[in-house]
């Protein structure tokens, strides 16, 4: 997919910068957007309040009083020509394994109660809507397309924590689902949904659109920081980071729920170097590369 030549930029009141990569999501639009948000970060601007890099676009808050608006801006241009013009394409990363039990009983209850009115087949599941309107044999295939490739982060935002996830794999093969005709008023916490291409996971509970697949036992929004992985930070997801779904049945979901309880449990994870060219090249030879760095950790 190519990207427009320049990207759009928009002000919000006297505080506010929008940069619009792209009008759609992909890859290279996601990519552009955290390289200047990082380069931003690097550059140690007076009057930066927050730099907030999403699927395809950026939103920048200033103190006007601190930073003219005129040096932000040739900033922020400066940077899109120099992310535009590397050649590297590469982030230094991690990939990241996450337990879910697919089709539980938690988020069955809660769609069984919001089905009329709510969903666009009343009849079914959320899974068995997901495998149909993707051309699937049936739920699980489409369970199996969800966990055998990883997904992206490509922004982390909305509640505290909650990641959005975007599936490293050839636009034609993405799993792509309508959201709820009306949002849920409750989604179980830790929650694995899905909407139009992005997977996300509900990191507590309440409302919410997404078509549900599974629950993860595994928390990733630690306010109180208890577990060895929160250590730094009571967010577990960082934009960039890679992620494994690894399909668990009830006997380990019990069990890895357990070891969070007793403040053991680690999250299985590898530094791994991220490049956009050999992702975009050979997708599925890539993502095998990745795969293996996750097995030999």
């Amino acid at each position: 997919m190519s990207l427009p030549e320049h990207a759009r930029y928009s002000w919000g009141g006297d505080e506010f910068l929008v940069i619009e990569i792209a009008p759609d999501m992909s890859l290279e639009a996601n990519f552009v957007s955290n390289s200047i948000a990082a380069g931003l970060e690097d550059r140690g601007l007076p009057g930066i309040i927050d730099i907030c890099p999403a699927n395809a676009s950026l939103l920048i808050r200033f103190d006007p009083d601190r930073l003219a608006h005129t040096e932000l801006e040739a900033t922020v241009r400066e940077l899109e020509a120099e992310v535009r013009r590397t050649t590297e394409g590469v982030l230094e990363t991690r990939i990241i394994e996450m337990p879910v039990w697919y089709d539980d009983p938690y988020t069955n209850e809660t769609m069984t109660r919001f089905r009329e009115g709510y969903h666009q087949e009343p009849s079914g599941s959320d899974l068995d809507y997901s495998a149909r309107v993707n051309g699937l044999a049936d739920a699980a295939e489409f369970v199996r397309r969800h966990h055998e490739t990883p997904w992206l982060v490509s922004m982390v935002g909305f509640v505290a924590g909650l990641p959005f996830l975007y599936q490293l794999t050839p636009r034609e093969r993405q799993l792509e689902v309508p959201k709820y005709l009306s949002p849920r008023t409750d989604t179980p916490p830790l929650t694995i949904g899905i909407g139009g291409c992005f997977t996300a996971h509900y990191s507590v509970r309440g409302a919410g659109g997404y078509q549900m697949l599974g629950i993860t036992p595994t928390p990733i929004y630690d306010p109180e920081q208890k577990l060895a992985d929160f250590a730094d930070f009571s967010v577990l997801f960082r934009t960039g980071d890679i992620v494994k779904y690894r399909p668990v049945d009830e006997a380990e979901y019990r069990e890895i729920e357990a070891q969070v309880e007793a403040g053991t449990f680690r999250y299985r994870q590898a530094p791994v170097t991220f490049s956009l060219a050999e992702a975009l090249a050979d997708p599925d030879g890539y993502n095998h590369t990745l795969l293996e760095a996750l097995n030999v950790a």
